[in-house]
């Protein structure tokens, strides 16, 4: 096991070592914490594909192979740390320089999701009195130390952030010029470490930056969050987000490697309010419980009336999630969305109405089954039905991720599910009181 890890390691396949070593089994995996080389397991650790990283951590500081810990990049050292109990967690941070302590423990300091908590404090920053020779020599000199030198942060006296310089304006300037010569008079673009990390990638993705730097209240730079750091974290987010629309939980760990009791505890509790929700759909069925014995062709219907709504009002959120989640959208919109879902869900209300209202007469005239003399009635009941059940399924749909945002919930958790629950309930209160308004006085 271990000369396979070695020759891919050797070979600078990284990310099939990392498929190797998580196809092991758990304490083999661990094993090879006291028998790699502290470069090779640095390596290892550091790749965010790594399944068990904070185990492995908490295995290299046991062994006291502080050397491990303290080569690693930062952010990703606080990243794995925060995952440990605190008795390991003291130990590993023990086995770390005072500086490079501090450094961590700032970062585990950053709430989860900010632009602060996913940071390196690995840059390149330099004096505004250097000339282009002397940072290049500086490059060269510490290239190792840095995550990135695609961007130099150029810093006054006072340390204070002036401008960024990228690594192409660098080689082509002539080396003896001043690098404030290079400053094309803009103000650099940054942010505090409180912002959201989804706010972090928007403005990377809008200005195709390969870093971005984090900045206090002085402008002094704190860290830098790079486009691979955010497209971590966005990938860890979407994953939960997908685990709360579909109605549950994030697992948190591949489902292979998921424990019975987190199963039950991360999917029980969703299950248990969506079940709880569609007994109001069985409250509402037997509220029209005489409606249903007076015509019982009404009931053949049902699945068909509650499923449309159920499916336009998905459909919606799945828009509004999205949009809310790439700044399409924002809360002040909300009038906007309502306003453009409405003449939408009409117009698809009548198209899903037209068909079904079709496929009674077809059957009706084809003899494939017999609704009655009042069969006519019945078609209209289910074409208007179907028009204020798509239309009340869009608006609640697209109103939901709005509302859990605007309470500081997720807009995730505004689920298929949970959307479906609460149109199936009060599309059978419109769909019962079409039935009312046109066939009373002739089936009802």
């Amino acid at each position: 096991m271990k000369d396979t890890l070695q020759k891919l390691l050797s070979h600078g396949h990284l990310a099939d070592a990392v498929s190797h070593v998580n196809s092991l089994e758990l304490d083999t995996a661990l094993g090879l914490t006291e028998k790699l080389a502290a470069n090779d397991l640095v390596r290892l650790l550091e790749s965010p594909d790594l399944r068990c990283g904070p185990l492995f951590i908490e295995k290299a500081a046991a062994a006291g192979r502080g050397e491990v810990l303290e080569h690693m990049a930062e952010d990703r050292l606080a990243d794995l740390l925060s995952n440990l109990h605190p008795e390991e967690r003291d130990q590993a941070l023990r086995l770390l320089t005072p500086a490079s302590r501090t450094s961590v423990q700032r970062l585990m300091a950053y709430p989860q999701g900010t632009a602060g908590s996913i940071m390196t404090t690995e840059f390149l920053q330099v004096p505004l009195a250097w000339t282009v020779a002397r940072t290049l020599q500086h490059i060269r000199e510490t290239e190792g130390m840095h995550e990135t030198v695609y961007a130099i942060y150029v810093v006054d006296d006072a340390q204070r952030l002036r401008f960024v310089l990228s690594l192409r304006q660098l080689v082509c300037a002539e080396p003896a010029q001043p690098l404030e010569a290079l400053w094309g008079g803009s103000e650099a673009i940054t942010v505090a470490p409180e912002v959201d990390r989804e706010e972090v990638a928007r403005i990377i993705r809008r200005h195709d930056f390969l870093a971005l730097p984090v900045v206090d209240e002085e402008r002094r730079v704190l860290g830098i969050v790079t486009v691979d750091d955010v497209i971590d974290a966005l990938i860890e987010e979407a994953q939960e987000d997908i685990g709360r629309f579909g109605g549950g939980e994030h697992m948190g760990a591949p489902y292979l490697e998921v424990g019975f009791g987190t199963m039950l505890k991360k999917r029980g509790g969703w299950l248990a309010i969506l079940f709880l929700g569609e007994m109001l759909t069985a409250s509402a069925m037997q509220h029209y419980e005489m409606q249903l014995e007076k015509a019982v062709v009404l009931a053949m219907f049902i699945p068909l009336i509650m499923s449309s709504g159920g499916n336009s009002g998905s459909q919606a959120t799945s828009l509004l999630i999205r949009g809310l989640a790439l700044g399409e959208v924002r809360l002040r919109d909300w009038w906007r969305v309502i306003l453009r879902e409405l003449p939408t869900s009409l117009v698809l209300g009548a198209g899903l109405g037209a068909i079904g209202f079709t496929r009674i007469l077809v059957w009706q005239h084809a003899g494939f089954y017999d609704y009655g003399e009042h069969y006519l009635l019945i078609a209209f009941t289910i074409w208007l039905s179907l028009v204020g059940i798509v239309c009340f399924g869009s608006s609640i749909g697209s109103m939901l991720p709005f509302l859990l945002q605007r309470v500081g919930l997720d807009p995730a958790s505004a689920s298929a599910p949970l959307v479906a629950t609460l149109v199936d309930v009060l599309g059978l209160v419109i769909y019962f009181s079409v039935a009312a308004l046109l066939l009373s006085g002739t089936l009802l």
